[in-house]
């Protein structure tokens, strides 16, 4: 996608070859700065502390991790070093470890000097997968917006609620939820996005809008809480969000406060989609409120918030009382009987396991 008319992607190999180039999110969206990862507690930092953050982005960088880890100590106990090392950053999105265990399937059987280079190339492929995966997405997504829209009256735009950032910050490129918008928006489709700002850490505000500006695509951002109002008055045609994790029944994980806009949208009619890729599926998994384990992240999140002052310096404030605890769960699940659809680079299939297993009958198997 485009940032100031520019393609750029969120992750990328250097100029020297071997070090591994990131759009620092923590960063954005009042500055625009890259970050160099030489080495796997490099990347499981840069995992851990958010500054590459969505699930497909993450199964991406891990395996940059594993391919730099194995510059440094190609050994099996070297790898499995790594591999744990970055299993542990972040233990809800499915993705890492989906990367995590084909890099190590891929790097075993071959001897301790081949492994570098293949680690490198595999890990290009799973970005490149990454792509193609997510212009699927969108592709499909796309027509699922023509028709909502086709019912609208001429001129006015579609109305599309995303919850968090399922764009291309979260992805190598393209996005998830966002790719159907792109797609709309660079067809001429008139499209407006109402951004929830998603606290607490706000990537909604912070990232969905950066990057939705930056390629032109109308947008408001509004509150978290406003949505169900919206809903309403007849001010959304449609919600589309990503998902960190998707059982094989079809519920989906997704970032906190997904599951109020599927019952907001259930009470008023609105459909609620789910873009995903394939890789976010859990085959091992039935029941997603039971099964999925919520990651739960520092409290500071909630009693602290950092914006630009009028001075144009970034500066980091609190907003509890002194003595107020304060919870930070990460994520939330959205049954599958809220969900009207799943948007896979495969189609789109009800969510449930029959729905799911039709367009994925190789992995449900």
């Amino acid at each position: 996608m485009k940032v100031n008319g520019t393609p750029m992607r969120t992750i990328w190999l250097a100029r020297d070859g071997w070090s591994v180039e990131i759009i620092d999110q923590t960063r954005l969206p009042h500055r625009l700065e890259t970050v160099s990862l030489l080495s796997a507690a490099d990347t499981a930092h840069a995992i851990r502390d958010m500054l590459v953050r969505g699930a497909p982005l993450i199964g991406a960088t891990a395996a940059y991790g594993m391919a730099l880890a194995a510059r440094v100590d190609a050994s099996d106990a070297g790898l499995a070093r790594a591999h744990d090392l970055l299993l542990a950053t972040r233990p809800t999105a499915v993705n890492l470890r989906w990367a995590l265990d084909g890099m190590m399937a891929c790097l075993r059987p071959l001897a301790a000097a081949d492994r570098p280079a293949r680690a490198y190339a595999r890990a290009a492929e799973i970005a490149e997968e990454d792509v193609a995966i997510n212009a699927a997405i969108g592709r499909h997504g796309l027509a699922v917006l023509e028709e909502i829209r086709a019912r609208k009256p001429a001129g006015e735009p579609l109305n599309v609620l995303t919850h968090c950032n399922a764009g291309w910050l979260a992805t190598v490129d393209w996005g998830t939820a966002t790719a159907p918008l792109y797609m709309a928006h660079d067809k001429g489709l008139p499209v407006h996005v109402w951004v929830d700002e998603t606290r607490p850490r706000n990537q909604g505000a912070s990232l969905t809008a950066w990057e939705l500006g930056n390629h032109g695509v109308p947008h408001t951002v509004i509150v978290d809480n406003a949505g169900g109002h919206l809903m309403q008055h007849g001010l959304v045609d449609v919600v589309i969000v990503g998902s960190d994790r998707t059982t094989a029944t079809g519920d989906v994980c997704n970032k906190i406060g997904t599951y109020l806009k599927a019952l907001a949208a259930h009470d008023t009619g609105v459909p609620f989609y789910v873009a995903l890729p394939s890789p976010t599926i859990d085959f091992t998994l039935s029941d997603g409120v039971a099964d999925i384990p919520i990651e739960q992240r520092s409290a500071d999140e909630v009693a602290k918030i950092s914006g630009l002052t009028d001075a144009g310096t970034v500066e980091t404030v609190s907003l509890l009382p002194d003595g107020s605890p304060a919870a930070n769960y990460a994520f939330d699940v959205t049954p599958a009987r809220l969900v009207t659809g799943l948007i896979t680079e495969r189609g789109v299939a009800p969510a449930s396991r029959a729905g799911i297993a039709c367009l994925f009958p190789d992995r449900a198997a």
